[in-house]
């Protein structure tokens, strides 16, 4: 597997990153929101983490949920209504899959279809469950969903909980604990395994997976030019990390934990890294934060300085910060503004532009560019 360099902000150039970047708040009143995606309109679908779906019609949000699995839901802590991802096709098939913790607190993965007569509804007597995994702890559920550019669905899912992966589910290949995952929605019943997964032929491995080796990934996505695929892994009591597979990637990245917490040893204590581990491509300690929040690449058109940079934040410090990838292959980051919101979600409407959450108030941002001021001349002096 291939072994990628870390790279630390402050020793690196940033200046093809713009430098001045600011919210505006688009939306407000929501109930715990932490995600955000959209369904190939100008409709922006808010994730509630007590387990309703609202949408933002641009103006307005709706006074009725698109969805509303509250009744089915265990929330709240790091439990609740997590992800949401809608079919690549769902102009024309009305599929859209959701990621839950159950009232036993077990991770849920279902399908639901828009309803025949209400495009602003879902029809929640639709629901075919597809996943169903049981978590052991209340933490670390993960919970996100994607597509990927190949049309498969990805899964998040966090080690189980508890702290230090006591069971070491996230190196245990039997386990879909601690994993990415990738299943095909559209054969099956109720998925396929893609044949090109890394460990569909290994003996005692779960062939669902894609990577593993993760603690708690936050929010993982797909530049939606290149297709590669970036992914926020929650810390233990010191670093947060960001990690980063190219298109080509085959799969079968591990991403160290527990062995590793970012890129420093955890267990063992000593000997921890050998060539097999991909490392993160940033890496920030708790005096800067305590939980990352993975956001996406900016493919918007309304901040050309942006373009290309990858945004995300910190739910602890509010702090956002912007990642670019050079033609080289090294990777430079440098924090673009400190917040005081409660940064849970990310999300990126039809169009690339990119929005931020602050859970605690209920609010949606839109992230801009903002212009520098002009510097001051000073008069010549003889």
């Amino acid at each position: 597997m291939r072994r990628l360099l870390l790279v630390l902000a402050l020793l690196l150039p940033f200046s093809a990153v713009a430098q001045n970047i600011a919210l505006t708040q688009v939306a407000s009143g929501f109930d715990l929101p932490l995600g955000i995606a959209h369904a190939g309109d100008t409709r922006l679908f808010v994730i509630q983490q007590r387990g309703r779906i609202a949408i933002f019609d641009g103006t307005n949000v709706l006074a009725q949920p698109f969805l509303d699995l509250s009744s089915l839901v265990s929330c709240c802590g790091e439990r609740g209504l997590l992800g949401l991802a809608f079919h690549p096709r769902y102009r024309d098939n009305g599929f859209f899959f959701v990621d839950y913790t159950d009232r036993n607190g077990n991770t849920v993965v279902a399908r639901y279809s828009v309803s025949a007569s209400d495009p602003n509804r879902a029809d929640p007597a639709s629901a075919r469950v597809l996943l169903n995994v049981a978590q052991p702890f209340a933490n670390h559920n993960g919970g996100h969903l994607a597509f990927g550019p190949d049309g498969y669905l990805y899964i998040a899912l966090g080690d189980g909980g508890s702290g230090g992966d006591p069971g070491n589910r996230a190196q245990d290949l039997s386990t879909l604990l601690g994993k990415i995952l990738r299943i095909d929605v559209d054969s099956g019943s109720p998925y396929a395994i893609p044949p090109s997964n890394p460990f569909v032929s290994r003996v005692g491995a779960r062939g669902e997976i894609w990577a593993f080796g993760l603690r708690n990934p936050w929010r993982f996505s797909f530049d939606r030019v290149t297709g590669d695929l970036w992914i926020a892994d929650v810390g233990q009591d010191k670093w947060e990390e960001v990690d980063f597979a190219p298109a080509t990637s085959i799969g079968g990245e591990n991403y160290g934990w527990r062995r590793m917490e970012a890129t420093h040893c955890f267990d063992p204590a000593t000997n921890c890294s050998d060539a097999s581990m991909t490392l993160p491509v940033f890496e920030y300690s708790h005096g800067e934060g305590c939980s990352v929040t993975g956001g996406y690449l900016y493919r918007g058109v309304r901040y050309p300085a942006l373009k290309g940079t990858y945004l995300f934040g910190d739910y602890c410090s509010g702090s956002i910060w912007g990642t670019k990838r050079s033609a080289d292959g090294t990777f430079a980051t440098k924090k673009l503004l400190t917040t005081n919101a409660a940064i849970t979600g990310f999300g990126e409407d039809v169009g690339g532009e990119v929005y931020v959450i602050d859970q605690d108030r209920g609010l949606v941002y839109n992230i801009r560019e903002t212009t520098p001021p002009t510097p001051r001349r000073r008069a010549a002096t003889h």
